[in-house]
């Protein structure tokens, strides 16, 4: 950037609240997108807005924990957003009821699938351990699947760009995915996409409907308690740890 442009950058960079509001405008200029485009699933708000911030922090040479510092105040709010979840599904309990059993299966079958079939691929392209330790959780939650990685002694950090990548991608081939398939329940299509795709993915779903923003929140919720039990155990029979 040209001098003057440099004093004024280090001049805002200097309030906690510039990248918020960076944030915040990246996520409005994203919906924008979506909503002009047509709600095309390529044009994702979540995945313009990293697009977004990413090349603006590059672009002005800014560290990540000087940005983190700033925006920290939207990473407070995933916690009571997360609990939030609990909201829709209340409204949508009698459906869950009804269809419980089809849904743990769905969940465990998922879940398994998920990372079975990531591992697989990984060990046959001859990746390291590490790398498969982290590609295992890549449709877990991000601080579950980070938590996950880090007891198994793989790099957490790794794990984190992976679930990013997964959710940002499940997210915009998701819904189309299902429409392929023909399935049109809010419901198992929210469950679904919550299921392989996490939080990015709920975004997504909410998207749809409430009703399938509702089933997205309990996948990401269940899939994140059953991968915390199963997964140390798949890795220990498939020999990984």
């Amino acid at each position: 950037m040209k001098p003057a442009l440099t004093e004024i950058w280090v001049y805002l960079s200097a309030s906690p609240l510039l990248h918020l509001t960076l944030t915040v405008c990246a996520y409005l200029l994203g919906d924008w997108l979506f909503r002009r485009s047509g709600r095309k699933p390529i044009f994702n708000p979540v995945l313009m807005a990293i697009v977004a911030l990413v090349a603006l922090l590059v672009l002005t040479g800014t560290p990540y924990p000087t940005y983190f510092a700033g925006a920290q105040f939207v990473h407070f709010l995933l916690g009571p957003a997360t609990v939030a979840l609990a909201v829709p599904l209340y409204f949508n309990f009698s459906k869950l009821r009804r269809l419980l059993m089809p849904l743990c299966v769905g969940l465990f079958a998922g879940s398994i699938t998920a990372a079975l079939s990531a591992v697989g691929i990984a060990r046959l392209l001859d990746a390291s351990t590490g790398t498969m330790l982290a590609l295992a959780p890549k449709s877990v939650t991000a601080p579950v699947a980070m938590g996950i990685v880090e007891k198994l002694g793989g790099p957490p950090s790794l794990a984190a760009i992976l679930v990013v990548s997964t959710g940002i991608i499940g997210a915009v081939i998701g819904p189309t995915l299902l429409d392929w398939l023909k399935v049109h329940d809010p419901a198992v299509r929210g469950f679904a996409i919550g299921t392989t795709s996490h939080g990015i993915g709920t975004a997504r779903a909410f998207q749809e409907s409430e009703e399938a923003g509702a089933f997205s929140g309990l996948a990401m919720g269940l899939n994140a308690l059953l991968s915390s039990l199963l997964l140390p155990v798949l890795l220990y029979l498939t020999g990984i740890v």
